[in-house]
């Protein structure tokens, strides 16, 4: 039987996509952000509890009046969600045929070029309604130094995602001294601007919320002396992004 390694749920989550949400985060990434919110999430099937398609159902359909009312629906994300293709797929297809809306929280760090990926990719959209595609820096080298891992895969997929038209909100985390130059805002806006999809771009003001994770885990936090951007520097790097479809922001 097919099984789902899950981290955690919750129930009623409203910044995840549209209206109210059913969220699941996966156990599983390969990336290792710098700033990494739940690094608890990182290595594969550890720490997790297994699901199936049919237990997820039935705990998700009880809460679709709330879907209904607010327009929402469920989102997974993690870890990464890529990571459990055929799980998610199969869950998402059952989710459709409950008549809810089906949203991925991914930055693809785990996408290739191989047949059997491709496959499993294409075949996830068919019941995925939309995709919030976080990309973590335009810069290669930076990306590499932010997340130990390229990001060429990760901007083929956001191509991809334009090429057969799959709605998408692109995220950005800024965080001061590492995601905020200003080359690197108005490359990245003129990347997102060549895509005919994106629905939504929004910036993720960087935050030390998961900070006692690291702590727990014995980890030496990387970012302490960090500090959050203030409501300038975000509202400065939405103007250096300049995307084409942005509704402009109150501050």
């Amino acid at each position: 039987m097919l099984k789902g390694h899950l981290h955690s749920v919750e129930s009623m989550g409203t910044v995840d996509g549209p209206g109210i949400r059913y969220i699941l985060f996966m156990q599983g990434c390969l990336l290792r952000c710098l700033y990494c919110h739940n690094p608890d999430t990182w290595k594969v099937n550890e720490l997790s509890r297994e699901v199936t398609v049919d237990e997820m159902v039935d705990e998700i359909t009880s809460f679709k009046p709330y879907f209904e009312a607010s327009g929402g629906g469920v989102t997974i994300s993690g870890g990464e969600p890529l990571l459990q293709m055929p799980f998610v797929t199969a869950l998402f297809k059952a989710l459709k045929a409950n008549g809810i809306h089906t949203c991925i929280d991914t930055s693809a760090g785990c996408a290739n070029d191989t047949l059997a990926f491709q496959r499993h990719f294409d075949k996830l959209l068919k019941y995925t309604d939309l995709i919030l595609l976080d990309i973590k820096h335009i810069d290669n080298e930076k990306h590499i130094a932010l997340t130990e891992k390229p990001n060429t895969q990760i901007l083929k997929i956001a191509k991809k995602l334009s090429d057969v038209k799959q709605p998408v909100w692109i995220r950005h985390v800024l965080v001061p001294g590492y995601t905020d130059a200003k080359e690197d805002l108005i490359q990245l806006g003129a990347f997102i601007n060549t895509l005919d999809n994106v629905e939504k771009f929004e910036l993720l003001p960087y935050h030390q919320l998961g900070v006692h994770k690291w702590k727990a885990m014995n980890l030496s936090y990387p970012l302490n002396k960090v500090q959050p951007p203030t409501d300038n520097d975000v509202k400065l790097a939405y103007q250096l992004v300049n995307f084409k479809g942005n509704i402009p922001l109150k501050i």
